[in-house]
């Protein structure tokens, strides 16, 4: 039986239903990070690199601070050195390091903490660190908070799995798709999850996907 939310979804965009009616309930991701600074750390340790390249450097960084997880306290105590050493450029030893700086100074909240924030309030505070913009914002709040309501029309795959499903020729530009998605809230990060998923299908040389 389909969820509400389903319903809504297929309610506000019949094309999406009918994709949601053949696709089923997506399984759950696993949660990496159930709070909000490792999750940025990591966030930022895999920017522009291969997911196997991030881990070798992340795993590095854990050693250098003699710890499972590095603390901002011992992050911070790092010379710039240790961070070369770990594989980290310039760039991104300066966010990693403000990343410690705004989890120290309470910017970056608890998870207990950021649970009682809007999803504005939170993405005003958040991309307030260096190298971090919405998009990497929204998706901690996707996966890592798991707000139901984020939908991030900077995404590539979101707009080309919207493409594809409405058979357009151009993906919609980023503002048009915001207003576009005002009709799958309140459930706007389930339409994600299904558009990314359609994306993902259309690169299959056998997908098949009917507007019917």
């Amino acid at each position: 039986m389909a969820t509400p939310a389903r319903l809504h979804l297929t309610q506000a965009d019949p094309i999406l239903g009918a994709f949601i009616a053949r696709t089923g309930p997506l399984k759950a991701g696993k949660r990496e990070h159930s709070e909000l600074y490792p999750a940025l750390l990591s966030a930022i340790a895999h920017q522009q690199l291969h997911a196997n390249a991030a881990l070798a450097i992340f795993g590095r960084l854990k050693l250098a601070c003699g710890e499972a997880f590095p603390t901002p306290a011992s992050l911070l105590a790092l010379p710039d050195e240790a961070l070369r050493a770990c594989g980290f450029s310039a760039s991104k030893m300066a966010a990693i390091r403000d990343v410690a700086a705004k989890a120290a100074d309470g910017t970056i909240p608890s998870r207990a903490r950021a649970l009682r924030l809007s999803d504005d309030a939170l993405i005003e505070r958040l991309t307030s660190i260096r190298g971090v913009g919405r998009w990497t914002v929204e998706m901690l709040l996707i996966f890592t908070l798991n707000r139901s309501d984020i939908f991030p029309v900077d995404d590539f795959g979101v707009r080309e799995g919207y493409r594809l499903l409405h058979g357009l020729e151009a993906q919609p530009k980023p503002k048009v798709f915001a207003e576009i998605g005002k009709v799958y809230a309140p459930h706007r990060t389930l339409a994600t999850l299904y558009l990314w998923r359609a994306a993902d299908e259309m690169k299959k040389p056998s997908a098949k996907l009917s507007k019917a």
